[in-house]
């Protein structure tokens, strides 16, 4: 008598090789079962007493007779000291998988809401040609006013050109003998011009009348080859090593002196508080001086002396959103980009560029700095602070960028290089607009609709 079942689709005989067979194929069966999306349970990982009681207990709606708000406070405190509320009724083997991604990567929408980097040109938006730009390192003959009066000199004559209407004018322009010029500095309030002389002395200059306003002289001994204001207060720098202060309202001009540069000083840069200046000399030396210890009696000593540069220091700048920072670079032979504390004078970083470095500017908005540079690219470099990563070259000059300077809303750059040309660079984008205040009510119960 034979006998026949059936489990799954296979029909199992009396017969071992066919109960083998099926056997083997329920085997297989229940395989490619477990392989599916199905979750097989893991009773070792579940809490039976615990999942009894929760399943009798459920569907109560009425809470027993000698329920009190403390009591069920009490059970509440008492579950979580032995850990009881995480207990799961179900534990599953293997965590379910991964969801696909159904949209790729590049295309999601966490991608679109990045705001996307701005755009830096990278060729010049207007050049003008400088003829008789003196080839010289150590001189500053370029500076942009806070009125958008750029200032230039070309030999012995010092030109305005207006940015708003781009209209050129002549300033001044100085005898043989006192010339050529060697450096330029508007005063704060963008009306008055600083001109340093070969002669050792600086003239003052009103550029709405064009008028001479006085001569500084009895400072100096040689030529004036760094300038820069600090209100009333024109520090001049010179070929004799010698830093002084000038203050314009008094007779005796002489107020302040510094001592410690032994060659040159090609470099001078007032902090944004006004109590600190740093220099930079061709004695491959930056100091740091106080302006409390200006003294018109005697030499004022240096508050810091950094000895890090192997060649002359004329750029330097003051970082406007950090106090006390310092970046300095320095000429062919250095190239390198320095950053200081100036309050300890630490060295926070320093960053070869390969090239001579001879104007620095910070992004007033962003933390970048723009450098300019000599051989062998001649260009303009904008950095990423504080990784120091390049974000831009700007290429365009044919011979080595002398002069930066910065427009008042801090966007535009000027560049003057010794091939005579004057660019100008949108490398630090376009200035951000204010948006106008929501207008205040201040008329009492101005909420409440009127009659009329």
């Amino acid at each position: 008598m034979r006998w026949s079942t059936k489990i799954g689709p296979l029909n199992l005989n009396q017969n071992s090789t066919s109960f083998s067979f099926g056997l083997a194929s329920t085997f297989i069966s229940l395989f490619f079962i477990r392989s599916l999306d199905r979750f097989i349970p893991n009773r070792s990982a579940m809490d039976m007493d615990y999942a009894k009681t929760m399943l009798s207990t459920r569907g109560r709606e009425n809470p027993p007779l000698s329920y009190s708000p403390a009591k069920d406070a009490y059970r509440r405190r008492l579950a979580e000291a032995f850990n009881m509320n995480g207990t799961r009724i179900l534990a599953f083997k293997d965590k379910p998988p991964t969801p696909v991604d159904a949209m790729p990567h590049e295309f999601s929408s966490t991608d679109i809401l990045v705001k996307p980097h701005r755009h830096i040109p990278k060729t010049n938006e207007r050049m003008l040609e400088a003829p008789g730009l003196v080839d010289d390192f150590y001189l500053n003959l370029l500076d942009w006013g806070i009125s958008n009066v750029l200032s230039i000199a070309l030999g012995s004559t010092v030109y305005l050109w207006d940015a708003s209407n781009g209209k050129a004018s002549e300033l001044v322009t100085v005898d043989e003998e006192m010339g050529p010029v060697t450096s330029v500095k508007w005063a704060p309030d963008g009306s008055i011009v600083a001109v340093g002389l070969n002669n050792s002395e600086v003239q003052i200059w009103d550029s709405t009348s064009n008028r001479k306003m006085r001569t500084l002289k009895g400072g100096h001994g040689s030529r004036v080859a760094a300038l820069d204001w600090n209100k009333n207060i024109l520090t001049s720098g010179g070929m004799d090593g010698q830093i002084i202060n000038n203050d314009l309202r008094v007779r005796r001009h002489i107020v302040g002196t510094y001592r410690g540069h032994h060659q040159e000083v090609c470099g001078l840069k007032w902090s944004e508080s006004g109590l600190q200046l740093a220099s930079g000399g061709n004695d491959n030396l930056v100091h740091i001086w106080d302006r409390s210890m200006a003294s018109s009696n005697s030499p004022s000593q240096y508050l810091h002396r950094m000895e890090d540069h192997t060649a002359a220091v004329k750029a330097l700048a003051w970082c406007p959103f950090q106090a006390n920072l310092l970046a300095t670079g320095g000429g062919e032979g250095d190239g390198t980009i320095k950053f200081w504390k100036t309050h300890t004078a630490a060295c926070l970083n320093s960053i070869d560029t390969g090239s001579q470095v001879s104007a620095l500017l910070w992004n007033k908005n962003e933390c970048e700095l723009l450098s300019s540079h000599g051989f062998t690219q001649n260009q303009l470099t904008l950095w990423k602070y504080p990784s120091m990563v390049k974000m831009a070259e700007l290429i365009g000059h044919t011979s080595r960028v002398l002069f930066m300077a910065q427009s008042p809303n801090g966007c535009t750059v000027a560049s003057a290089a010794a091939d005579e040309t004057l660019q100008f660079w949108n490398v630090f984008g376009i200035p951000q607009v204010a948006k106008p205040a929501p207008k205040t009510v201040t008329e009492p119960f101005s909420r409440f609709n009127r009659i009329r």
